[in-house]
C-alpha cells in the first residue's frame, strides 16, 4: 500500500473544507530563473501530471529561491500537488523527492489527518471534482483557478478506512493506465532520437548541412487578440496555446468574421512563442478542428525545400536556445518574430528530409492504433472514479 497507516477520522460523510474553515492551500511563486542548469529543480505545471511528478524537463534557480519559497511553503512528504494554470486539475501526491521550488502554476494542498493524501489525489482527479474546476476557472490565455475558489470546493470525506480500500481498488486500476501512457511516453521520445541519428545536433551540426534562417524557409503569420467578450459560445474555436499539446481542451468559441490570414486548418503547422518557458513554447502539425488562431501563436507556411515534419522537429530541437532568447517577465514571456526568423535551421538533402517523415508518419499510425487501448483504459478508470465518488464503488 503506498499510504502510511492513520488513525480513523470522524465518521463517514465528513465534509472537507467546510468542517476545517483554514485549510492549509498554498501555491508556488515567481522565482527568478537561473540560466544555468545546475542549482534547485524549478517545477511547474508542465512536471505534475495524474499520479506522478516527472523529472526529465525542468529549469533550475538558485538555492537563495528555495530558501525564500520555503519560508512560505516547506513541502513534506504527503502533500497535494494541483495544477491550477493552464491545464487545470492533474494532482499528484508529493513523496519528497529532493529539495524543489514550485512555480505559481502549482497549487500546494496539506490534507488534515483525516484525509489519505492518496484519496483527496483521486477526488481532484473525478469528472465531478473536474467540471466544478472548469466553472471555477477565470477565462484568460491561460486559464488559472484562484485558492479561494479551491477552498470553496467542499468534498465528502468517508472514514479512513473506506479511504483505504476505495485508494486501493483505483490504484490497481490507474496501474494499467500508467503502463499504456509509459509506452507512448517512450513512443513519444523515439522522433527526437531518430531525428539526432539522421542529421546530428542541430546546435554543433557534425554532419556539416548548409543552414538558412528560419524567416528564408517559412514566412510566420500570427494569429489575433480575443477578448473575453467575443467568447459568445457560437461559430469557430478559437485556438490558443493550452490546446496545441491537447485538442481535446476545451475551446472557447467566438462568431466574429475574421481575416483569413487569422484561420488555422487541420494539418497546419503551428508555432507558440509565448507562455511559460518550458511549457508553452514548441512547434505543432495541428490535429484539431477548424478555427481562428489566437494571439502568441504562428501559422507556418513553408517555402519549397523544407518539409513539415523536419521544420516541427528542428524547431523542437533548438527549444533551449529559443528559450535562452525569451524577454518578459518570469510568468510570461516571449520570443520576437524576428529573433525566431534569424534562427539557423539544419538544411539536408529533400529527400532525407521525407525520409524521415517517412518514419515519423508510421510511428504515429501506430500511435494510433494503439490510442484505442488507451482509451478503453482511460474509460474504464474515468467510470470507476465516477462510481467511487458516488458510492457505487
Amino acid at each position: 500500500s503506498r499510504y502510511p497507516p492513520r488513525p480513523n477520522g470522524r465518521g463517514p460523510g465528513r465534509r472537507w473544507p467546510a468542517d476545517d474553515p483554514d485549510p492549509q492551500i498554498s501555491w508556488g511563486k515567481h522565482p527568478r530563473l537561473s540560466c544555468s542548469r545546475s542549482g534547485v529543480p524549478l517545477l511547474s505545471a508542465k512536471n505534475v501530471f495524474d499520479g506522478e511528478v516527472r523529472w526529465d524537463n525542468f529549469d533550475c534557480v538558485p538555492q537563495s529561491e528555495l530558501e525564500e519559497f520555503e519560508r512560505r511553503v516547506h513541502l513534506r512528504k504527503g502533500d497535494v500537488l494541483m495544477t491550477c494554470v493552464g491545464t487545470i486539475g492533474r494532482a499528484s501526491v508529493w513523496l519528497n523527492e529532493r529539495p524543489v521550488v514550485f512555480f505559481r502554476s502549482v497549487a500546494i494542498i496539506r490534507p488534515k489527518p483525516f484525509l489519505l493524501p492518496e484519496f483527496l489525489e483521486y477526488v481532484i482527479r473525478s469528472p465531478d471534482f473536474q467540471a466544478e474546476l472548469r466553472r471555477r476557472t477565470k477565462k484568460a490565455s491561460q486559464g488559472g483557478v484562484y485558492l479561494k475558489d479551491i477552498k470553496g470546493m467542499p468534498i465528502a470525506v468517508p472514514s479512513v478506512g473506506e479511504q483505504e480500500r476505495l485508494v486501493k481498488l483505483l490504484d490497481e486500476a490507474d496501474a494499467l493506465r500508467k503502463l499504456r501512457a509509459e509506452a507512448d511516453r517512450r513512443e513519444e521520445a523515439f522522433i527526437p532520437a531518430l531525428f539526432e541519428e539522421m542529421f546530428g545536433d542541430p546546435a554543433t551540426n557534425p554532419k556539416r548541412w548548409p543552414k538558412k534562417p528560419v524567416g528564408e524557409v517559412c514566412e510566420l503569420v500570427n494569429g489575433t487578440a480575443f477578448k473575453p467578450v467575443d467568447w459568445d459560445g457560437a461559430g469557430l474555436p478559437i485556438v490558443r496555446i493550452q490546446n496545441l499539446n491537447d485538442a481535446s481542451k476545451p475551446f472557447n468559441y467566438t462568431s466574429k468574421v475574421l481575416s483569413e490570414k487569422f484561420r488555422v486548418r487541420p494539418g497546419d503547422i503551428l508555432l507558440s512563442w509565448s507562455g511559460t518557458p518550458g511549457t508553452s513554447f514548441g512547434c505543432f502539425r495541428w490535429n484539431g478542428p477548424e478555427g481562428w488562431l489566437n494571439q502568441h501563436i504562428f501559422n507556418v507556411y513553408l517555402r519549397s525545400g523544407v518539409d513539415g515534419e523536419f521544420f516541427i522537429q528542428s524547431v523542437n530541437a533548438r527549444l533551449g536556445e529559443l528559450i535562452a532568447l525569451a524577454h518578459g517577465g518570469v510568468g510570461l514571456q516571449h520570443v520576437t518574430k524576428g529573433t525566431l526568423n534569424s534562427v539557423e535551421l539544419l538544411i539536408p538533402p529533400l529527400t532525407l528530409q521525407r525520409e524521415f517523415a517517412g518514419c515519423v508518419e508510421s510511428t504515429r499510425a501506430l500511435r494510433e492504433e494503439q490510442a484505442t487501448s488507451g482509451s478503453r483504459l482511460d474509460g474504464l478508470f474515468q467510470s470507476m472514479l465516477h462510481r467511487a465518488f458516488t458510492g457505487e464503488l
